[in-house]
């Protein structure tokens, strides 16, 4: 994990100095000084700054105007110097936004005088947390650290709100898995003024009222072009990076140079990519493979004439049914600028099969397949490419159908809507489809809220949506319950719901957008976090994964696609060919575009069935009984009946499997993230108390 850290304090004598080097901390509870372990000082009292962890030396950049005008960034970032000292001036008068509007992905920190500006990102890959502390308050990247700092216990009613309804920004709030830690919300920057905090949005957001000027679909399909090549390109132009040292170790019997790196859990030095067959892989691939710059050559290493890029697949070999995508990743890899390897996995990588992995800043859905993972990244590049995101910015939300209907634009539904009925085969769906949307565009965001809350209290659950049509029914809501909601206690769909109608009633009018939109940018976000959690547990030594279609200015440029061209059936692979056409390239293979993810169930189910006794094994003192969120026969039943193949929602089985391997570690865990605190425990210092009554205590803490 890598992640910055700092705090601005009320005063700067809360401030103090480690020693006679200048490095920066602040006094702790007995009198010790603070700081972070395995850190970096980029600046020093009164409000320091540091990077922590295992950051390449461009990806951290420090540049001053003067002593009391400074900006960091770390991460990719396409800026030069001279742009980043002229960013400097635009920020003293306080403008933010184009501090974020550069190609790439990082984070950019700025002081001027006391006052300190950390921007998150659009999506919320690079996310920003703070935590009030010692009369001010302490910031980062990371949630932990500052869950460290201050002992914090972990906020119970969030993680029933992550399972009872993850894709309702109104249930999770700015709450983190920590108490006391608070989030800052994709969009939006941390103004820190002596101590004092603001949370400011830099980005406008669509009015709910008025509808959004008439965008040019071609000019928005090239600003999306644009956008894909530069971000590549800003990642083609860093240094590049050896492994480790880059030594070979020396010969060992029956091994070659390749298979010595791989047992050493070492990438390839150079550049690759993913090329799973979907079209926004091979995009990104195929990008990568035909810009200047000779994507494997590593700096100081090879011929100098560019090596290259190498094209990784999986292939699971304990589910079939992926031919297609194989083939038409072979087609892909015919490019003689691509050098294609297929990475064959058995039951040994299915989801489930292997529990161990590190502790994660967060919970998240890919802590269960995090070794199908990690056998793919393993035989990839040291910078490697990874097309995720790309559904969530580039396809149509279902409830932007009802987008449509309230900007009068009835006659874009006729081809999504078909294409559902095509796939049904049902003459009743076009009828559904429509009287769901129009009942959507006709409810206000509170009622919405509101019937979310009586259903999560009534425990009202569908049966599990089957199909496109089942899943575009389910998401033509302001929000729906989440897959594990239905086994969790009715204590903890009553504190969701609780959390759910206070929100309500604090918004008001509603979040200012219509629902198509409002959906839309929650699934950007909880994708973008769940990205963020598997580049930490699937993390190979050594190795950047990049996610373009998460950087700031291509989630920009696909937000400015008309929902019109959006909603229409392929448009995301018709998009990906326009900007490989518009970047010259243009032979593509048959069944361009094709869906990539529909044997996920069935790969997730055979993973259930052959870790069954593993996971009846860890729901048998489970610590979410313990938490008071489930209970554990309840969710070994659903297991076994999982494993029977029964048709439940197997996303929310994963979702329960992973927070109880997260509490799991995160209880395990020794040791700190600062230095200086002998008397001090690490986050959650009490473990899991049993709990009860708490409803009430969440009732009247709100």
């Amino acid at each position: 994990m890598r992640w910055l850290v700092g705090w601005s304090s009320a005063a700067a004598a809360t401030a103090g100095f480690a020693g006679p080097g200048g490095t920066a901390g602040a006094t702790g509870y007995d009198g010790e000084t603070v700081h972070p372990v395995g850190s970096q000082l980029l600046w020093g009292d009164p409000d320091p700054l540091w990077a922590v962890g295992d950051w390449r030396p461009d990806e951290v950049r420090v540049v001053s105007a003067d002593p009391q005008t400074r900006i960091a960034v770390l991460g990719i970032c396409g800026a030069s110097d001279e742009q980043l000292r002229v960013a400097l001036f635009a920020a003293r008068g306080g403008a933010l936004r184009h501090l974020t509007a550069w190609s790439g992905s990082y984070t950019a920190v700025v002081q001027v005088g006391r006052r300190i500006t950390v921007c998150g990102d659009l999506a919320g890959a690079r996310p920003v947390f703070h935590t009030p502390w010692a009369g001010g308050t302490a910031y980062a990247t990371a949630a932990l650290p500052l869950a460290d700092l201050v002992e914090a216990n972990l906020d119970f009613p969030y993680l029933a709100a992550l399972l009872a309804a993850p894709d309702v920004p109104a249930a999770l709030d700015d709450a983190t898995p920590y108490d006391g830690v608070k989030r800052v919300p994709p969009g939006h920057a941390l103004i820190l003024r002596a101590g004092a905090r603001e949370i400011a949005g830099y980005e406008p957001v669509a009015s709910l009222a008025v509808a959004a000027p008439a965008a040019d679909p071609e000019r928005a399909v090239d600003g999306v072009r644009d956008a894909l090549i530069e971000a590549v390109r800003t990642r083609l132009a860093a240094p590049r990076h050896v492994p480790g040292d880059g030594i070979d170790p020396g010969p060992v019997p029956g091994m070659g140079p390749a298979e010595r790196r791989a047992a050493r859990g070492m990438p390839v030095p150079g550049i690759g990519a993913d090329l799973s067959g979907g079209p926004a892989s091979a995009t990104l691939a195929l990008l990568a493979a035909g810009l200047p710059g000779m994507p494997g050559t590593v700096l100081g290493h090879g011929t100098g004439a560019g090596e290259r890029l190498l094209a990784v697949t999986f292939n699971d070999l304990a589910v079939g049914g992926r031919e297609a995508e194989l083939a038409r990743a072979g087609a892909l890899a015919a490019n003689p600028r691509l050098h294609h390897v297929v990475v064959a996995g058995g039951e040994e990588v299915l989801p489930y099969a292997d529990l161990d992995g590190p502790l994660t800043d967060e919970p998240a859905a890919c802590l269960v397949s995090a070794a199908r993972h990690r056998a793919r990244l393993a035989a990839g590049s040291a910078d490697h490419f990874t097309g995720y995101g790309a559904r969530e910015v580039l396809d149509a939300h279902p409830a932007r159908l009802a987008d449509l209907l309230m900007d009068r634009k009835r006659r874009h539904l006729v081809r999504p809507v078909a294409a559902l009925a095509k796939a049904d085969g049902s003459v009743l769906v076009p009828a559904r489809v429509y009287a769901a949307a129009r009942r959507l565009s006709r409810t206000p965001y509170r009622a919405g809220l509101d019937g979310l809350a009586d259903q999560l209290r009534g425990r009202r659950f569908d049966e599990v949506a089957d199909g496109a049509v089942g899943a575009s029914l389910a998401a033509l809501t302001w929000g729906g319950p989440g897959p594990a909601a239905r086994w969790l206690t009715g204590e903890a769909l009553a504190e969701v719901s609780v959390r759910l109608q206070a929100s309500a009633q604090r918004s008001g009018v509603g979040p200012g957008q219509r629902p198509g939109d409002y959906r839309a940018r929650a699934a950007l976000a909880r994708r973008a976090a769940d990205v963020r959690v598997l580049e930490q547990v699937a993390e190979i030594r050594s190795q950047r994964l990049h996610a373009p279609f998460l950087d700031n200015q291509v989630v920009r440029a696909c937000q400015a696609l008309p929902e019109a061209l959006r909603v229409q059936p392929g448009s995301r692979a018709a998009i990906l060919r326009t900007v490989l056409e518009g970047a010259g390239v243009s032979d593509l293979p048959d069944g361009w575009g094709a869906p990539t993810q529909a044997l996920a169930p069935a790969t997730a189910r055979a993973g259930v069935r052959v870790a069954a006794d593993t996971l009846l094994g860890l729901f048998d003192r489970p610590l979410l009984a313990q938490a008071g969120l489930v209970e554990a026969r309840v969710v070994r039943k659903a297991v076994r009946a999982a494993a029977a193949g029964e048709p439940l929602p197997l996303a929310g089985l994963a979702d329960l499997v992973s927070l109880e391997l997260w509490l799991t570690r995160l209880l395990a865990r020794r040791g700190t993230c600062w230095t200086g605190t002998p008397a001090r425990a690490r986050a959650v210092p009490g473990g899991i108390a049993p709990r009860r009554g708490a409803l009430g205590a969440a009732a009247s803490g709100g």
